[in-house]
């Protein structure tokens, strides 16, 4: 006698499954029976409510319960064999057709009540079914009245899930296999979540979230069936966010801060505008930090041109004012390069050393021309005179070495791996660290993204920012906007032209840019003077080229991507960005935004090359929405998070249950995971689980 069916068993223990299944499901990652009972529906069509056939409606996926009347097959004049059956119920007549599956005739016996479901065709007032799914009724339906049709079917009748399929596995054939699988094993499976969690929460049990998320018996079930799986999933990802921070603040010692107050008057009335309320609120809570004995763990988000820079520098000066140092993070030269002349500008009467370290650069403020060699660099910040270091990865080199390291600031921190960001603090004893983001994101969302950080949201734009005009232009107005730019530039404003991302390959992305520059410089804008900006260049023609960019001595900057970020040309009024369908909410509306940061109107022009739904929406969101966070929530549910913030590097787990927008479930999760947290029970339940850093191994038991 065989073995009972355990959850750890290979695949190829349910019966039915050889060697040339086992091998298939590998692909979709199913190698054990647990993998089955894990392999989660991508979507489900709804068969659950019968329709009597004088009912059916064209178009729509419907189900009927009829008795088959009659079977027969024949040949279509281009030599398709085709199987057609009759369905009967007391209100009218349904035609069933199959093609090329002759082997099904077998199946059907004339007499037989069957339930059958498919998409309803009509063609002259004749109803059929083309290629449906059908099922006898099982006798659980004849016996029970009190049950509704189809409750005992997999394929039919019911609310039917949908996997991912790869060749020669099939939805119908995994939901077979699937309820066999719990059929034997799903009382093996363990509650890992406490009972007072489940109770406070209304929560299903694992079994019975399992059993309905497979084949749930109406939407309301499969609705719970899924909030608790998707609660588990933000649920252990959340513990872990906290403990990080919990273990941050109480392992390290930061050396507390003291308020320059004279050092922040003088800023703040040196700038030439007002800040914004949550601008001020901002730099109070990055101040609170510092003056802690804890060390800070902060994030700085908000939309483009919300002045994020401002806030940070008030965070550095305060260190460098009791003689502290800092060091500020970016993921590219250009926006190393811009932070470094924005606080040489914004602190310029604090008399502090700022220095620039890149891969290709080493500049120092306050020095004629400002280049200095990268190891006379290094010898001064290792003796503590300089202030504040900008750079990139570069920063995180052996051969930097700091003498005081107290304030540590990430700009476009999901671009860094978390060991490049781990490297940096470790430059210090126990530095306060400040993250930045410019991809703006509702709070509950950010918690969930960044649960170990603590949270200061610049949600509102300096005064006098005027809209940015946004259009999407197909070509046949290209010439109507290409002369409206030339008033533009007549007028003595600069425009920026983003040439189309090409995902497959850098080369042939600055190709492109390279050819949109002599086109443009050749045919439309050929009496006006244009540069060319790629990822190729060198750092120091790159350089070169902004900076003639910024003196005016270019009207028009043609680029790669490479501006998303980082250019700041308050003379720039037009935006036009070639191929707009091929980037994302978030990357256009970044491009938008290095526009409009003057006081003239700005205006944006998307040049699109298709007219597909999907494109058309993205496009028309930007069109109606100057907001960065509506737009990145927009972006989030056409593209999801990975594509967004880039899963690896953002650290966001590959979510199969929970949705990142769904903020009244993040705000659940997060305040349960904050009563556990220290909880004397936390151990016993989670500790484990916890400490083995695998995301599915200690989600899905």
């Amino acid at each position: 006698m065989a073995a009972p069916l355990i959850l750890d068993d290979p695949v190829d223990r349910i019966t039915g499954i050889g060697d040339r299944q086992k091998d298939k499901l590998a692909k979709l990652n199913i190698r054990s029976v647990r993998d089955f009972i894990f392999h989660f529906p991508r979507r489900y069509d709804d068969f659950s409510e019968i329709v009597p056939i004088r009912s059916l409606r064209s178009g729509a996926q419907q189900t009927v319960k009829g008795t088959l009347w009659h079977v027969e097959q024949s040949n279509s004049r281009g030599g398709l064999r085709m199987l057609k059956a009759t369905v009967v119920d007391p209100t009218g007549v349904l035609h069933l057709v199959w093609f090329n599956q002759p082997y099904l005739k077998d199946q059907l016996k004339e007499g037989t009540d069957l339930l059958v479901s498919g998409k309803v065709e009509v063609f002259r007032g004749v109803l059929s079914f083309n290629n449906p799914s059908f099922e006898p009724v099982p006798k659980a339906d004849t016996d029970d009245t009190s049950k509704p049709a189809g409750a005992g079917s997999l394929h039919v009748g019911r609310i039917i899930p949908i996997y991912a399929e790869t060749e020669g596995v099939t939805s119908k054939w995994l939901r077979t296999k699937i309820r066999t699988a719990l059929d034997h094993t799903l009382n093996l499976v363990e509650e890992r979540q406490p009972a007072e969690l489940l109770a406070r929460q209304k929560l299903l049990g694992i079994r019975e979230a399992l059993e309905q998320v497979h084949f749930p018996g109406n939407q309301k079930q499969l609705a719970r069936a899924r909030e608790r799986l998707g609660f588990d999933e933000l649920f252990f990802w959340q513990l872990r966010a906290l403990l990080r921070k919990s273990e941050w603040k109480s392992s390290r010692k930061a050396v507390p801060m003291t308020i320059q107050t004279e050092a922040l008057k003088t800023f703040r009335a040196a700038l030439p505008f007002d800040l914004t309320e949550c601008q001020r609120r901002s730099i109070r809570e990055i101040l609170e930090d510092i003056r802690s004995p804890s060390p800070m763990s902060r994030l700085l988000e908000g939309d483009v041109g919300s002045g994020k820079t401002v806030v940070a520098a008030a965070g550095l000066l305060n260190a460098a004012a009791q003689g502290a140092q800092s060091a500020l993070m970016a993921p590219t030269e250009i926006l190393a390069e811009q932070h470094y002349r924005s606080l040489v500008s914004l602190l310029k009467k604090h008399k502090l050393s700022i220095a620039l370290l890149t891969g290709s650069r080493a500049l120092l403020s306050g020095r004629d021309g400002e280049d200095i060699s990268r190891p006379d660099l290094l010898k001064i910040i290792k003796s503590g005179e300089v202030n504040i270091v900008v750079g990139t990865h570069a920063l995180i080199q052996d051969d930097v070495v700091y003498q005081s390291l107290a304030l540590v600031v990430i700009d476009e921190q999901h671009r860094f791996g978390v060991e490049q960001r781990k490297a940096l603090m470790r430059k210090g004893a126990a530095p306060d660290v400040l993250v930045m983001t410019a991809t703006p994101i509702p709070r509950s969302l950010a918690l969930a993204l960044f649960g170990d950080l603590e949270l200061s949201i610049l949600d509102e734009m300096p005064k006098g920012r005027k809209p940015i005009l946004t259009e999407v232009v197909y070509a046949s107005n290209r010439t109507r906007v290409h002369e409206f730019v030339k008033k533009q530039l007549d007028s003595g404003r600069q425009a920026f032209v983003i040439c189309p991302l090409v995902e497959e390959s850098e080369v042939l992305e600055v190709k492109a840019a390279t050819e949109e520059h002599e086109l443009l410089q050749q045919g439309a804008f050929k009496n006006y003077r244009l540069g060319l900006l790629h990822g190729r260049m060198k750092s120091k023609d790159k350089d070169a080229v902004i900076q003639a960019f910024r003196a005016g001595e270019y009207q028009m900057l043609v680029s790669t991507s490479v501006v998303e970020v980082g250019v700041d040309i308050p003379n720039a009024s037009v935006m036009l960005i070639e191929g707009a369908e091929r980037f994302g909410l978030a990357q256009l509306h970044q491009f938008r935004g290095r526009v409009g940061r003057g006081a003239e109107q700005s205006y944006c022009f998307l040049f699109a090359t298709t007219t597909a739904p999907e494109s058309e929406q993205r496009l028309r969101a930007m069109v109606r929405c100057q907001d960065g966070f509506q737009l990145s929530e927009e972006d989030l549910k056409l593209r999801g998070p990975g594509e967004v913030f880039g899963t690896r590097q953002s650290g966001i787990p590959d979510l199969r249950m929970a949705s990142l927008l769904d903020a009244q479930l993040i705000k659940r999760v997060r305040e349960e995971a904050e009563l556990w947290v220290g909880h004397p029970s936390f151990e016993m339940y989670f500790g484990a689980a916890v400490a083995s850093g695998t995301g599915d191994s200690l989600v899905w038991n």
